[in-house]
């Protein structure tokens, strides 16, 4: 029988807490580390959605990418929203750990997942660290040349669906062969990508200024704009195989189908666009 403290073990050293911003909040948000895990269900976000998740399909742990208390809290009431959540966890016996930057670092990590999803041999690290293997970010190559409209749709086809697609930027008819991908928020690695020369760069939550700003450059990779959660939802399957291998099979690990991007509808913005290009 696996214990709260075997799930954390097996997790850190997948995803060493020493990797993580210092900014960021990882570990063990609650749960008593004695207590035993026969299910973990693995997530990007932990809200109510997935919380829920965990409580009705009999988990005693929620593995979440994001966390839940980011900032400094004083308190966690159960009349706020997180903590309410915190409550109902304690309450449900299912422990919450969050690996996030530390998981975006790690070798092999969410850009890893991301990468094997869109077909691509990686390379090495985007934004390495000093021992050349960890870092945020990944290079990879596709097995040959596609024009950028076909990759773009490699990448729809890769990811799980969300209500704003996939966006992108680039000559449709420009061939891609070297790639830069990013889990989450990447746009403050666009000079990276430039410099790494590579043809295009998939990550998520770009700007307008700085998108705009990056294709003036010459010879700047073509860009693809993909939601925040789909971007890191690979991850979950990584992180699923290496619980379920590194507990030697005793928990059961599934991964949620709760769809936690937070986007629910869209509209075109005008009846006369005719194609995923424009110019």
């Amino acid at each position: 029988m696996s214990t709260v403290a075997d799930v954390v073990r097996v997790l850190e050293v997948a995803y060493p807490p020493g990797l993580a911003e210092g900014w960021d909040a990882v570990g063990l948000v609650c749960g008593d580390p004695a207590d035993t895990v026969d299910k973990v269900l693995v997530c990007v976000d932990p809200t109510e959605s997935t919380v829920d998740e965990a409580v009705e399909t009999g988990a005693q742990l929620l593995l979440a990418h994001h966390p839940l208390l980011l900032r400094g809290v004083h308190g966690v009431p159960a009349d706020t929203p997180k903590g309410s959540l915190v409550h109902r966890l304690i309450r449900a016996g299912v422990a919450l750990y969050c690996a996030h930057t530390n998981a975006d670092a790690a070798d092999p990590g969410v850009s890893d997942a991301l990468a094997d999803a869109l077909g691509l041999t990686v390379t090495g690290p985007l934004n390495p660290n000093p021992d050349g293997r960890t870092g945020i970010g990944r290079l990879g190559e596709l097995p040959e040349p596609e024009p950028f409209a076909a990759f773009v749709e490699r990448v729809a086809r890769a990811l799980p669906h969300t209500e704003g697609g996939v966006r992108a930027a680039g000559d449709p008819h420009r061939l891609i062969t070297r790639v830069a991908v990013s889990g989450g928020a990447g746009d403050s690695y666009l000079g990276t990508a430039t410099a790494a020369g590579v043809d295009a760069f998939v990550t998520a939550d770009l700007r307008h200024h700085p998108a705009a700003e990056h294709l003036a450059v010459p010879g700047a990779p073509a860009l693809v704009d993909v939601a925040h959660w789909a971007s890191e939802w690979p991850w979950c399957g990584q992180a699923a195989g290496i619980l379920r291998t590194g507990l030697g099979g005793t928990v059961t690990v599934d991964v949620s189908i709760r769809r936690t991007d937070p986007w629910t509808t869209q509209a075109a913005c005008a009846p006369t666009r005719t194609g995923r290009f424009t110019g």
